[in-house]
């Protein structure tokens, strides 16, 4: 853990690995943090990659910056990472928010991403409709805190049928969200309503992606991957069994499996 840019550092941050080895920042989604990605951790730095793993600004050990936070704020914030350590580029990947943040980091910097990979996520703005309900669980949050909010989203998050066939990957991510500060999370979510469409930039991209999902992701189904990998020129799709919204941490062997095939391919 390190922390960057001084006293009133913007990211808390994992630099793992060898610092000669290709670099891959890993970007959590809402409301979770950095450890989410423990077992990807782990098999890359096995591998020989240099993994860069932030606590996103307002999540985990990260300072929180209250009001409104846009994902192009998150994508500043990481880029700045990237220079603090000296890295002019690395492989960008991101699970759900995290993967629309990635995108974003193509949209505003896209000479430092070598490669993308974006799992269970949307390039798609939101809808009216989305904007009002992502406003309103900002509310909600800062009124109730997190827990009724992760108890209410926990089947969502991971299979229903892996919340009580995996009771300890269950009680893991719901021990993410109830640790996460509400002010942080209410931020992001106004931010993330006023996202812009991302296909336009995606479809112009040269770079290699991996688009991976969850066979019984409900948020952002496998229709929406095949969609998101259809767009790309230079994608590939994998849907991973067993898994909902978050098959890195429901179905790790299978999710590394794929991700160090695509790093290996580069």
């Amino acid at each position: 853990m390190n922390p960057s840019f001084g006293n009133d550092a913007p990211v808390i941050f994992d630099d793992l690995g060898p610092r000669d080895g290709v670099p891959v920042i890993l970007i959590h989604g809402h409301p979770f943090n950095r450890t989410m990605w423990s077992p990807q951790t782990a098999a890359l730095v096995a591998a020989g990659y240099r993994v860069i793993a932030p606590d996103l600004r307002g999540y985990g050990e990260s300072p929180v910056s209250p009001g409104v936070l846009r994902l192009s704020g998150f994508a500043d914030d990481l880029a700045a990472l990237l220079d603090l350590l000296g890295i002019g580029q690395a492989v960008v990947g991101g699970v759900s928010m995290g993967g629309q943040i990635a995108m974003e980091m193509r949209l505003r910097h896209p000479g430092r991403v070598r490669a993308l990979v974006l799992s269970d996520t949307s390039p798609v703005p939101e809808s009216e409709e989305g904007r009002t309900f992502r406003h309103a669980v900002a509310e909600r949050l800062l009124a109730e805190g997190m827990a009724p909010y992760a108890d209410e989203v926990i089947d969502k998050m991971l299979a229903p049928y892996n919340v009580t066939g995996m009771p300890e990957v269950a009680a893991r991510v719901g021990a993410m969200m109830r640790a996460t500060d509400p002010e942080g999370a209410a931020a992001a979510l106004r931010g993330r309503a006023e996202r812009p469409d991302y296909r336009p930039v995606l479809a112009r991209a040269t770079e290699p992606c991996l688009v991976l999902v969850g066979a019984d992701d409900v948020y952002t189904p496998v229709a929406e991957a095949e969609a998101l990998h259809a767009l790309m020129p230079h994608s590939v799709l994998t849907v991973i069994e067993g898994a909902g919204h978050l098959p890195g941490v429901e179905q790790p062997e299978a999710f590394n499996r794929v991700l160090l095939d695509f790093l290996a391919r580069l």
